[in-house]
């Protein structure tokens, strides 16, 4: 299947196009504004998509402030019908790094530090392939994620890591404890006062995407302004 791939031009208005991404061509929209540096690819969870709500919006928020995004599909339709390929850690981690590779092949991607969100088993999928691709990726944010089951790979993160917990969340605090503990990279785990798994509550998504613009802004040597405010 052909790979569809967005021209960016310095100076022009931002890339907003969708692609397909690798051998197996999953979908996915690739966004990268004017004058971009950074790259941050999402990894969603169990029964969500590349039009999950919540990471559209983190995703938007982040174009804002000038990193290119691209949201995936990690499985192809086929697969999706089969429920237990939505918590095979392993092939959702193998296809994260063909999507990372992927963009390393692409001209006017291949320059950019790339970052990662992974949200519930999607943050597990982020922090294996982080582990496997070591310099490759720059940090990785995890949102109400599992990363639990990445397992042994937790001790293999090199890349800066940023849990994000809500404070409700009962039973998934506890395991983000768990796998906080055992990364051995730089590291901090933030808890979204009264929030549940999904943040629902208000102004819950703003903190999440405020913590998360600060991680990769520090550790992806992007500024933080928001370029939609610039004179």
């Amino acid at each position: 299947m052909p790979v569809t791939t967005a021209t960016h031009v310095p100076g022009q208005s931002s890339v907003d196009r969708d692609v397909m991404v690798g051998p197996l061509g999953l979908a996915g929209n690739l966004r990268v504004p004017a004058n971009a540096s950074a790259m941050v690819i999402f990894a969603h969870g169990s029964g969500s998509s590349r039009f999950s709500p919540r990471n559209r919006m983190v995703a938007e928020s982040l174009n804002l402030r000038g990193m290119g995004t691209l949201l995936f599909d990690l499985l192809t339709s086929a697969e999706e019908q089969d429920r237990t390929n939505v918590f095979d850690i392993p092939l959702l981690a193998g296809r994260l790094t063909e999507v990372v590779l992927w963009t390393r092949q692409q001209p006017e991607l291949a320059d950019l530090p790339v970052g990662l969100f992974g949200a519930s088993t999607g943050a597990a999928a982020a922090l294996v392939a982080a582990a496997e691709l070591g310099s490759r990726v720059g940090a990785v944010v995890s949102r109400g994620g599992r990363p639990d089951l990445a397992g042994a790979a937790l001790a293999r993160v090199t890349a800066p890591t940023l849990l994000i917990v809500g404070g409700r969340d009962t039973g998934v605090i506890e395991l983000n404890e768990q796998a906080y503990a055992l990364l051995r990279t730089e590291k901090s785990l933030e808890f979204v006062p009264g929030a549940s798994h999904l943040f629902p509550e208000p102004g819950a998504m703003e903190e999440v995407i405020t913590l998360a613009a600060r991680w990769f802004s520090d550790h992806l040597k992007v500024e933080s302004t928001d370029r939609s405010v610039r004179t």
